[in-house]
Formats: structure tokens, C-alpha cells, sequence
């Protein structure tokens, strides 16, 4: 199926009227220890007989396994599919492909973000429901209906957007504890910039969520809430990971990183962050050594240094405290790096999201606010230390 049969801002955007507000969320969250184990029984809530697993090599005889053993003791026939890394057409395409004559009724996408991407196109593709399961909380990707696309490189390519949020996102916290602490870190980057792009939006009168549509205070309340948790317990969830143990901490976190960031971004809008974290995808040094989530963190410190904002301290006294990336130093970069600055500014500034800021975006006043978000980083780093941020890359 074309993905141009379909577009968001074309839905509910566009034309001479005001656009309507847009609320999107999955059909069903479900969160908890050992839920991957009873997904079987969950996915009834949808009428499947025969179903695909799509994962990674590891993912697919640890997590996979499980989930093959839930389904089937539920009578349900499936067909796994090897997800080899990136989220790129050329994959999503491999898999539609095998799976077009296999008769299936949803496609069941088990592991990080781009496997879940993934799934979510392949799925719209075959015109069939899209089961999340996520085995990391280091993004929001599960919850939203678009997919960020990458070259086969792993450059940022395409956003696809569809008419229908995932049937059902069902998230083993006792997975996440077991899994590095770096992808929960990341996944606090991620979730930190929903309130902060989303309060941007909801004061813009000209601002569009990513469908196309006016942001919702109701987003914006579940973004709000989303840094508060993860300032409150978000170094207590990392500990928790560290020592491979669930816990109330690291039930909150997840459900922030997840839920309210997942709902919070898509129908609240993004401004800054997130264009500088895709612009960083076009350097090679960046998309191969850092995280969607880090890259987002760094995204989120220019946005505040643009904004001039009385939160950017705080901001990045957290992230140091976490081990995410608070300076050029920390991010395979410096201020010398003409080039790679010239690239990234020029990637920010085709972004629209970029322009929903509340002064008008220029080359000079993007590079600016790269360095004075550096040099605040490198304050930072100094008076807190970066042991975390060292750890995490050990």
C-alpha cells in the first residue's frame, strides 16, 4: 500500500479553517512485571488466529520465545521475522514482501525503537493491526503513530504518519530492569523534551502537532507531568536498573518515558528538540555511538538556550546526574567543528518543527544557542562531575 494514500496534515490540517484538536493514543496500554508472558490472552481484544513476530536476532529466541510460547498456548499460530537493524524502507520492504501471502492477522513488533518503527510501517503496508511490544524504555516510539525512517546508512530519512495509533503496547517492566541502564537513561532524554516542546506549542496559536492538528491541553498536562516524574524518580529508576531489579521508581519512569512522552509529543507538538536531535543523525560519528534519546537530550539543551529559559540549569544538573550528554565534548563534537555545525543547523532549520519556537529561528541564533548550551553543559559538568555519564559508556 503507497504510503501517499495517507497523510495526517492533510486529515485534519490544511485549507482555510482552523485545524481541530487531536487526541491519539494506543487502544490499550498495558504495563507491568511478566505481562509479556499473558500477551496471548491480551491480544484478544482483536479477533487473531495467525500472527507475525518481528525482532532482532537475540530478541526473537529470548523475548520472541516467550511471546510465541503465550500465543500459542492461546491458539494462535505465528511466523517469525528477522529484524536486521535499521529502520529503513529497504527492510520494511523485505518484509512486507515475505509476509504479504502468509495470511496474517497483526504483526507483533518486540524490541527497541527502530524494530518498533518498523513494525508499525510494515504493518500499515499489509493494512493489518500492529501489536507493540517494547523490551527497553528508551524512547516513545511505541505509543505514537508515525515511524521516523532512516536511510539504510542510519541517517534520519522520512517520518511516515498512519490513521490508527497500535492496538495494544505491552510493556514488561521486569525486561526493562534487566536491560542496560543506558537505554533507560536515553529513554529520559527522549521523555524530558515532550513538556518542554509541548508547552512551547500550546502558547503558539500557529503550532501543529504531528498529525497536523492543534496540540491538546490534555497532552500538554500528561507531558508536564512526565518531567516532574522523571525528575522525582529518575536517578531511583536507574539505581533499579543497575541492580537488575523492578521496583515503584522504575514503573513510574517507564510509564513516563513510554506513555505520557508517547502520548504527550504526538498530540501535544514538538518544537526544537527534536529537529536538532534528527540533524544530528547526518553525522556519521552521531547515529553510530549515540542514542535517539541522548541525541534528544542535547536537542533539548539548545532548545532551552534559545528560549533562555530559567529551567535550563536544572535541565542539565539532571541529565548530568543521569549520564546523559550535556556538552559538545560529551557528543563526539566541539566548538571547532565548523563542518559538522553547518550540516546539523542546516538539517534543523529545513525541519518545520524547528520554526514552532516563539522567536523566529535563524542560522546565527541556532549556532549561538549550540554554544551557550555547551558552555552551560561544561559548567555543569564541572560543578556535578561526569561519573554517570562516564559509567554508562565503560
Amino acid at each position: 500500500m503507497a504510503m501517499d494514500t495517507f497523510s495526517a496534515k492533510k486529515l485534519y490540517g490544511g485549507g482555510d479553517h482552523m485545524p481541530p484538536l487531536v487526541m491519539a493514543a494506543p487502544q490499550r496500554y498495558i504495563q507491568g512485571p511478566g505481562v509479556i508472558s499473558r500477551i496471548g490472552r491480551y491480544i484478544g481484544i482483536i479477533n487473531v488466529k495467525r500472527a507475525a513476530i518481528l525482532a532482532s536476532r537475540r530478541a526473537i529466541v529470548a523475548e520472541g520465545a516467550r511471546v510465541t510460547e503465550s500465543l500459542h498456548s492461546n491458539h494462535i499460530e505465528s511466523v517469525d521475522c528477522i529484524f536486521d537493524g535499521e529502520c529503513s524502507l529497504p527492510e520494511i520492504e523485505k518484509h512486507v514482501a515475505a509476509l504479504k501471502d502468509e495470511n496474517i492477522d497483526c504483526l507483533i513488533a518486540v524490541g527497541g525503537g527502530k524494530p518498533v518503527d518498523a513494525g508499525k510501517s510494515i504493518a500499515w503496508r499489509l493494512d493489518i493491526p500492529v501489536v507493540i511490544v517494547p523490551t527497553l524504555a528508551s524512547n516513545d516510539a511505541p505509543c505514537s503513530a508515525l515511524s521516523v525512517l532512516y536511510t539504510p546508512e542510519g541517517a534520519s530519512d522520512v517520518v511516515e504518519f498512519y490513521p490508527t495509533s497500535p492496538t495494544l503496547v505491552v510493556i514488561d517492566t521486569d525486561i526493562v530492569a534487566d536491560a542496560n541502564e543506558r537505554y533507560l537513561v536515553a529513554g529520559m532524554g527522549d521523555a524530558m523534551a515532550t513538556w518542554y516542546e509541548t508547552r512551547i506549542c500550546l502558547n503558539n496559536l500557529d503550532a501543529r502537532t504531528p498529525l497536523g492538528a492543534r496540540p491538546t491541553i490534555a497532552a500538554c498536562a500528561m507531558a508536564e507531568i512526565c518531567a516532574h516524574t522523571l525528575f522525582e524518580h529518575g536517578e531511583a529508576a536507574a539505581k533499579s536498573v543497575v541492580a537488575n531489579q523492578n521496583g515503584t521508581a522504575l514503573e513510574k519512569v517507564v510509564e513516563a518515558n513510554t506513555l505520557l512522552s508517547g502520548i504527550g509529543f504526538e498530540s501535544g507538538g514538538l518544537a526544537l528538540a527534536h529537529p536538532m536531535a534528527l540533524a544530528y543523525t547526518q553525522i556519521d560519528e552521531l547515529h553510530t555511538n549515540y542514542l535517539h534519546g541522548e541525541m534528544v537530550a542535547m536537542g533539548t539543551m539548545v532548545q532551552l538556550a534559545m528560549e533562555q529559559s530559567e529551567d535550563a540549569k536544572k535541565v542539565a544538573q539532571f541529565f548530568a546526574r543521569v549520564g546523559l550528554p550535556i556538552h559538545l565534548g560529551q557528543f563526539s563534537m566541539s566548538p571547532q567543528d565548523t563542518n559538522k555545525l553547518d550540516i546539523i543547523i542546516e538539517s534543523a532549520m529545513a525541519n518545520a518543527n524547528s520554526h514552532q519556537m516563539p522567536m523566529v529561528v535563524t542560522e546565527d541564533l541556532l549556532l549561538r544557542a549550540i554554544m551557550d548550551a555547551h558552555e552551560l553543559g561544561l559548567r555543569i559538568a564541572e560543578e556535578i562531575g561526569d561519573e554517570a555519564y562516564q559509567r554508562l559508556r565503560a
